[in-house]
Parts: structure tokens; sequence; C-alpha cells
């Protein structure tokens, strides 16, 4: 019976080391990916910086024209 027990313990082991390894690829993935997203969220507040300070120029140079 010892063996047994033994057994399945090693495989309920065996088993939480894989689900270990999975969720650690898993959080690796989400990393990469909240990385990228907060990469993409940067450029596009960058860029609405740019056509903000465009806008506010080409509204100073109607305003000179008058």
């Amino acid at each position: 019976m010892a063996e047994n027990q033994l057994k399945a313990l090693e495989q309920k082991i065996d088993e939480l080391i894989s689900l270990c390894n999975d969720l650690n690829r898993e959080n690796q993935g989400l990393k990469a990916e909240s990385a990228n997203w907060h990469s993409e969220r940067q450029d596009l507040i960058d860029k609405n910086e740019l056509a903000r300070s465009k806008v506010a120029a080409m509204i100073e140079r109607l305003r000179t024209m008058e």
C-alpha cells in the first residue's frame, strides 16, 4: 500500500511541476504582452502630444494672419 501511495504522490508532484511550468510560461507571455501594451500606449500619447502641438501652432499662425 505504501508503494501505491508513493506512486500517487509522485504523480501529483509531477502534475504540480507541470502546472507550475505552464503557469510560468503563461505569466511570461502576459508580462511581454503588458510591456507591448505599455509601449504602444506611450507611442500613442507621444503622437497625440505632437498632433496637439501642431494644431496649436496652426491656430497661432491663423491668429497672426487676422
